[in-house]
């Protein structure tokens, strides 16, 4: 039997049973679904014991409330629900709240979060003539047979919207102090029901509210329903069936005395399965609709632009455009069939042109191009046989249909000769376009003036991206990132607010809203922001754990708990879906390991001569076969290298310890590697794998935002969830905090413990190689920058890294590698930096064209840098370029050129060349 109190009128206590508990042997599988039951005994009329509508569904272990419902645990569900003995009730149990209840019901839930159901065996009483049971006959004074109790956690009803919980929940033995301390309940249930021999004839619904000390439990003016299922190991029901008809003396439970029955619970791992089902949530939750006016009040849409009017006009110019288009793609087929040079002065006989023209026909017409053609003029004609001659239906009879063919085709060859003649008479002079950067360009340009500190710049290009279209909501939400850095939570707040007035459904528009409304402490608003980025996307982790780090700020601890549970479980299946994908996509085969990172880029088949890091164990075996289970990385290394030398020697040593073949590795792979020649193995049994946690994704989008009020917060939960330590993305974000903050001393211990942690991730290699850059050991700095791009995966931001390892070989006079350098970052991102770093190496080879051109493509990409004008000053000069010579310095002049050792070399230049100044 189990049994719960809920209050009903105020706090007047509710008992309910939960009788009559079903035994069912191992093997049979209970069907699902199958009809809830009324609690009501003897009823004699077929299937009136069912409830009319009401049936229990089951689910997925992991979406339930309870505790069970972890992916390791579903094995044993599997079981204990089929395989083992257990005991059914299938019965719900109803019951009203009035509003006063609710009220305690709610005041109670948030107090003690847990709600104590009992659990006992009660003895079957059997009756015969002129005689009384055994069990009649003993002294039962108060006992309490195999007295168990289970805590549902009752808080999921508190969040908003919740109006069911369901789960299973373990069975622990009843302690006075253990109930009392989970749930403030003075006595048991049970005990204050009366004897134990009594329970058997109470009726279905026992009022318990008389006792004094049991008012521990509120409700709600809802409709109440309890499902309820038992399951239990073979050893705990043996011991039940064996107490239903032995005849010694059970143990009675008492104050001071170990509840050894009920022990037997947690031994066999019972568990009770409940289902707690209200009329209405007990905390009502915004409905989307809400939500969404709410924020249209706050933020109101931008009005739609205005339509494009498509008059007659138009359809005129449209053909005209078409009929150009068309004939200039003619022309380029004449010009390569018969060039573009003409015999005789230009003069062609009439039998030459027609023969040119049957040819062309037939060369339009065998490669498609000809009705392509017809294909592309057909919409313009459309248009026009709509705006100007206003026909949109079909015609009555045939010869109005050839009327008007007619006349248009008259019409069409008209407008066709003037668009030709307006194409003859103009003379277009060659004119070079105009080059314009794409708003990618513009973003990696804005940003690289970010790390660059040069945040005048920065704002130039974000807000010229804006000029460019007002109407991409990216281009406002990158401005306001950029204005959060620059601590500009005013101008940031408007641009995020621009930007979902653009579009109110746009997700980060929303969070970006909500934290900025956080920052300047307008907290109703930046809850209105959040729910509606959960009601808007219900499956973003991102929107729920966000959600949860402001309820924290509120310090409502029930919602919390609610958004980092939803967070948790979305992540969980997220990840669950691709571990599926990923396998299927596998076929079954041998499993692919992904690493953080491996060390070079191109591997050739392994030579003899090999080192093998061994694992964290100090015995672990000292070569790795191509079927074991830990994957390896392969990074190359010269036959020749001193790696390659030491290696007899230094193998045994490698067992040892991680540490030695750290030290080994870093001192032979800093500018050692090369994709040529041997090879050296390195078990990545000992990497960090990235991180999945949802604060660990939530702070990813916070720093690409430069949310770092909510950087810190999630920070805080990250360290707390990671049972094994830090991670290693831990320590990264950790250090970039404290890089934006100048703190360079405790950024250098975050990449120390980052590198322990995973010492084959780039991201840490790249980052140490800022921090010495930063702080001016270049020559760390390069190997730390070698090591980087030596990985076969790229680090996130390589553009960086690309840029800093060439200034510094610029430096070191090492102009072929800063050449290449700057020639790998032009490939992957080009900028007016990585075309001048390619400038300046060609000038200090004397590849003076080259030098040209590379400052060319950088002054195009930015006419506003004084070095790029110094150089090509310089370059001029070299090729005795006098008026070049001097307009580059001029420029170079008023856009202020800083660098004091080139403006002397150009001085020098310009006194041994005679010219450049022209202010001499």
């Amino acid at each position: 039997m189990a049994c719960l109190q809920v209050p009903t009128v105020g706090e007047k206590e509710y008992s309910l049973m939960f009788k009559n508990g079903t035994l069912k042997l191992g093997g049979e599988k209970e069907p699902i679904p199958r009809p809830k039951k009324w609690p009501i005994n003897n009823i004699l009329a077929p299937g009136a014991q069912n409830i009319p509508d009401s049936f229990i569904v089951g689910g997925p272990y992991e979406e339930e409330d309870g505790e069970l419902n972890k992916t390791e645990d579903r094995e044993f569900r599997i079981q204990a629900e089929t395989i083992k003995k257990r005991i059914v009730w299938d019965l719900e149990r109803r019951c009203y709240l009035d509003p006063a209840a609710v009220l305690s019901f709610q005041k109670r839930i948030a107090d003690c979060r847990y709600w104590p159901v009992e659990l006992s065996r009660v003895p079957v009483v059997t009756s015969s003539k002129g005689k009384s049971s055994k069990l009649e006959k003993g002294d039962d004074d108060g006992q309490i047979y195999f007295h168990g109790v289970a805590y549902i956690n009752m808080v999921p009803l508190l969040y908003p919207g919740v109006k069911r919980i369901r789960g299973a929940f373990r069975v622990f033995a009843y302690q006075d102090s253990e109930v009392y301390e989970k749930t403030k309940c003075l006595f048991s249930i049970l005990r204050d029901l009366g004897h134990q021999a009594n329970l058997n004839k109470l009726g279905p619904v026992i009022p318990a509210a008389n006792s004094p000390h049991s008012k521990a439990i509120p409700g709600r003016n809802q409709k109440e329903d309890k499902t309820a299922k038992e399951k239990d190991g073979p050893r705990k029901m043996s011991a039940v069936l064996k107490s239903q008809v032995s005849e010694t003396a059970v143990e009675t439970e008492a104050t001071g005395c170990q509840n050894q029955e009920g022990q037997q619970y947690v031994d066999a791992g019972t568990f009770l399965v409940m289902e707690i089902e209200l009329a209405k949530a007990l905390v009502p939750k915004r409905l989307p609709e809400e939500l969404a006016s709410r924020v249209k009040e706050m933020i109101p849409p931008r009005p739609q632009l205005p339509r494009r009017s498509a008059g007659a006009k138009k359809a005129v110019e449209d053909y005209h455009s078409q009929i150009t288009s068309i004939a200039g793609a003619i022309l380029d087929e004449y010009h390569e069939l018969f060039g573009k040079q003409l015999a005789d002065g230009g003069v062609i006989d009439h039998r030459t042109l027609q023969e040119q023209k049957c040819q062309l026909n037939y060369e339009l017409n065998s490669s498609g191009k000809y009705f392509a053609f017809k294909e592309q003029l057909k919409h313009a004609v459309v248009k026009i046989v709509r705006e100007k001659y206003l026909r949109t239906t079909a015609f009555n009879n045939l010869e109005q249909l050839q009327a008007f063919l007619s006349e248009l085709y008259v019409y069409l060859v008209d407008q066709m000769h003037i668009a030709l003649n307006q194409i003859l008479s103009q003379e277009h002079s060659a004119v070079a376009s105009p080059t314009f950067t794409s708003c990618e360009q513009l973003r990696l340009f804005a940003h690289e003036a970010e790390v660059n500190e040069d945040y005048a710049l920065a704002s130039v290009y974000y807000q010229e991206r804006l000029a460019r279209d007002r109407q991409i909501v990216q281009h406002w939400l990158d401005y306001g990132a950029f204005c959060l850095l620059m601590e500009e939570n005013i101008k940031a707040q408007e641009c995020f607010r621009e930007a979902l007035s653009l579009n109110p459904s746009h997700l980060h528009s929303l969070l970006l809203c909500g934290i900025t409304a956080v920052m300047m402490e307008h907290y109703e608003e930046a809850e209105i922001f959040f729910e509606d980025a959960t009601c808007l996307e219900p499956s973003s982790v991102l929107s729920w754990t966000l959600l949860g780090l402001f309820y924290e700020i509120q310090e409502n601890d029930i919602r919390v708990e609610m958004a980092f549970h939803e967070a948790k479980k979305l992540l969980k299946a997220r990840l669950a879906k691709e571990k599926n994908i990923t396998e299927a996509a596998e076929g079954g085969g041998k499993k692919l390991y992904s690493l953080s990172a491996t060390a070079v880029r191109a591997v050739t088949p392994p030579q003899e001569e090999t080192i093998t890091v061994p694992s964290e164990a100090p015995d672990a075996p000292q070569k790795v076969q191509p079927d074991s289970a830990e994957p390896t990385v392969t990074i190359q290394l010269p036959e020749d290298d001193a790696a390659v030398k030491l290696t007899k020697k230094l193998s045994p040593l490698l067992s040892k310890n991680k540490e030695t073949a750290q030290k080994v590795m870093k001192k032979t792979s800093a500018g050692a590697f090369d994709p040529s020649h041997g090879v050296t193995q390195v078990p990545t049994s000992g990497l960090s794998q990235p991180s999945h946690t949802i604060f660990m994704e939530t702070i990813r989008f916070l720093m690409k935002v430069n949310a770092l009020q909510f950087v810190h917060r999630a920070l805080a939960h990250e360290l707390l969830c990671q049972q094994e330590g830090p991670s290693c993305e831990y320590y990264l974000v950790l250090a970039q905090i404290h890089f934006l903050k100048k703190d360079f001393a405790k950024a250098e211990e975050c990449l120390q413990e980052a590198i322990q942690i995973d010492y084959l991730n780039p991201n840490v290699w790249a980052q140490k190689g800022h921090l010495c850059y930063l702080t001016g050991n270049l020559s760390e700095a390069q190997e730390c920058y070698e090591r980087t791009i030596s990985f076969v995966t790229d680090a996130s931001e390589m553009h960086f890294v690309y840029l800093r390892l060439g200034s510094i070989y610029l430096k070191e006079k090492e102009y072929d590698k800063a050449k290449r350098t700057y020639m790998l970052a032009c490939k992957k991102s080009s900028s007016c930096l990585t075309w001048l770093g390619v400038g300046i190496a060609c000038y200090r080879l004397k590849e003076m064209t080259e030098a040209e051109d590379a400052l060319s493509e950088a002054n195009a990409l930015n006419n506003n840098n004084a070095e790029v004008w110094a150089y090509l000053a310089l370059v001029c000069m070299q090729g005795r370029r006098q008026l070049e010579a001097e307009q580059s310095y001029k420029y170079a002049m008023k856009l202020e050129l800083k660098n004091e050792e080139l403006l002397q070399e150009i001085h020098e230049v310009q006194q041994m060349v005679g010219f450049g100044n022209p202010s001499f």
